[in-house]
């Protein structure tokens, strides 16, 4: 997408989304805009999800517009840019009461909003994935050049390249507590550094010749579960240290305080918890696919579309990264993949059921390519969820080919991914396992097949009534007539 569509794109949706008055905070993830609004009810929803580039909306604790990879790293600065842009050359609004009165009736509505659909732990959860989403695209790059890595020991080939390579992949993983401490500071309301400088006392390699209750520390020792909670408890340190320390002596005393107290209750309690903590579920995720994969691979994979329908799916990430830390890989990555996998078999077979609704089979035609590179929003937002029943028949999918891999796991032929984010068909330079490439790279495939098919069939058979099929068999727009963007197609209605 050029710089003049993203720019097009953002000056569309503003103001759709109320306008630059009723923005308070701006940021993105790897495909959702995420805005901050004073008044959830200037936003015209219908008008919006119009919009070619909006594959579909989410209302959470902030509100959520579905631009895709690639495309919303493209819009957020554009529209960043308009927001700033039309504040400057607008002069605050004459009714000053008016506009007091908005903002307050928005803070009541989105009070409302949280006390009724959110509970605290979601909440916690939500921040907790806030902390680790900004490492998402170092660990994917790292990941991949490990993968390549990997490729090239194996084969022999450039083994002056192999030593650069390997400092490029291992090096961000090495600190990569530092930075979960840093983002932890951040999220709950402290001094990034201070937390980034409490994280980087697990990782210190000096911490080996430290001995608490007989016991030898190691570098990197409760990894980032321990950076979290170190981080966290210098957040309340510090803000302790605010309350209580005279303001003369703030700048001396509470930084030295803060890096102090938590990092004497880290080296001689946090690393050690955290450390068994991270042991066991490592511990834990190994047995249960040893023990009993193909079962645990059908409720992993079946699952998995619920938690990203509502966004939850990123609290996983402190899992999959304590995964990656322990044995250089997720085993849990390539069986939520097929959750993917079951969208997809559930879209195709969407397609072939409602051959005369043209405007829905284009929408599948343009969600299809990347579904199948694992990205799963357009499908859901844009055929399965608001279809309803082939929502549950791709969580079918999905629940069989995670069986699938679960079930390799079982038998032994353990594999997952070294890095997180991607899945589907990108998942594939991720992968690593026990069993050699040759043998992982047929076992995930194998997955996504039965994914596939297994989503397809259950959609074909299962997933219209008699009465959808008459009312969604048809085409919803006369001929020579502009379809409407994926998400909101009058047959989805």
């Amino acid at each position: 997408m050029s710089t003049d569509k993203n720019r097009a794109t953002a000056a569309a949706i503003l103001p759709l989304v109320g306008g630059p008055d009723n923005i308070t905070s701006i940021a993105h993830c790897m495909t959702r805009l995420r805005i901050g609004l004073r008044d959830r009810s200037l936003v015209q929803d219908e008008a919006l999800r119009a919009l070619p580039a909006v594959m579909g909306a989410v209302d959470d604790d902030t509100y959520q517009i579905v631009l895709g990879p690639g495309t919303v790293a493209r819009v957020t600065p554009e529209f960043e840019a308009l927001v700033e842009e039309a504040r400057a050359a607008a002069p605050r609004p004459a009714h000053a009461v008016t506009s007091d009165e908005l903002a307050a009736q928005g803070a009541a509505l989105k009070e409302t909003r949280k006390a009724q659909n959110s509970t605290p732990f979601k909440l916690f959860l939500r921040r907790v994935a806030n902390i680790f989403v900004p490492l998402i695209p170092a660990l994917i790059g790292c990941g991949v050049i490990a993968g390549l890595n990997g490729v090239l020991t194996n084969a022999g080939w450039l083994p002056a390249v192999v030593p650069a390579l390997a400092a490029m992949a291992s090096g961000f993983m090495s600190l990569i507590a530092v930075f979960v401490g840093y983002n932890t500071a951040k999220e709950f309301g402290g001094t990034a550094i201070l937390g980034g400088a409490v994280a980087a006392i697990i990782v210190f390699p000096g911490v080996a010749n430290i001995t608490a209750f007989g016991l030898e520390l190691k570098p990197g020792q409760g990894g980032v579960l321990g950076a979290l909670a170190a981080a966290l408890l210098a957040v309340y340190v510090e803000k302790w240290c605010r309350r209580w320390v005279p303001a003369a002596l703030d700048v001396l005393v509470t930084p030295t305080l803060t890096v102090l107290v938590s990092g004497l209750v880290t080296i001689f309690g946090l690393m050690f918890i955290a450390g068994e903590a991270s042991t066991a579920i490592g511990t834990f995720a190994n047995w249960l696919l040893a023990t009993g994969g193909a079962f645990a691979g059908l409720i992993l994979g079946g699952l998995f579309l619920p938690l990203v329908m509502v966004g939850l799916h990123q609290a996983l990430i402190p899992i999959h990264t304590t995964l990656i830390e322990q044995s250089g890989y997720t085993v849990l990555l390539p069986i939520l993949a097929m959750a993917g996998a079951g969208q997809v078999g559930a879209a195709i077979a969407v397609y072939y059921r409602l051959p005369r609704n043209r405007s829905l089979r284009t929408t599948i035609k343009s969600a299809l390519p990347a579904g199948f590179l694992g990205v799963g929003e357009p499908l859901i937002y844009g055929v399965s969820l608001p279809l309803g029943r082939p929502f549950v028949t791709a969580c079918v999918g999905g629940a069989a080919g995670g069986a699938f891999i679960g079930l390799f796991n079982q038998l032994g032929s353990a594999f997952g991914s070294t890095a997180i984010g991607p899945s589907g068909w990108a998942l594939f330079p991720l992968l690593d396992g026990k069993s050699g490439m040759g043998t992982t790279i047929a076992i995930y495939a194998g997955g996504l097949a039965v994914g596939y098919l297994v989503g397809f069939v259950a959609t074909y058979f299962f997933g219209f009534t008699r009465q959808m099929l008459t009312d969604l068999n048809t085409d919803p727009e006369p001929a020579g007539a502009p379809h409407p963007a994926p998400a909101t197609e009058p047959a989805l209605a």
